[in-house]
């Protein structure tokens, strides 16, 4: 294993974690660390990867505008709510 250097802060800190016993060594920390940061680059990767697909389908089918969209909310909302939709069907 390469052999890292820290920061004296996070030195203190990964010691700090050992003393305290949440961890046996600092090689612990480490790995736990590490390991962190491995889910944290994996969600990034899979966030970007869902940015990348969104962009392409809004390449492909067109996209809203927010005005368009709290519009048309608005509407679903207005005819969802209580006594409202019964007076629109018996209206129509």
């Amino acid at each position: 294993m390469p052999n890292v250097s820290l920061t004296p802060e996070l030195e203190g800190f990964a010691e700090h974690c050992v003393t305290t016993g949440r961890y046996g060594n600092v090689s612990e920390v480490m790995r736990a660390a590490l390991r962190l940061l491995q889910e944290q680059e994996e969600k990034r990767a899979a966030f970007t990867r869902m940015l990348d697909r969104v962009s392409r389908e809004a390449d492909a089918k067109g996209c809203y505008e927010v005005d368009e969209v709290i519009a048309e909310v608005d509407a679903e909302l207005r005819a969802r709510a209580p006594g409202q939709g019964a007076a629109r069907r018996s209206a129509g």
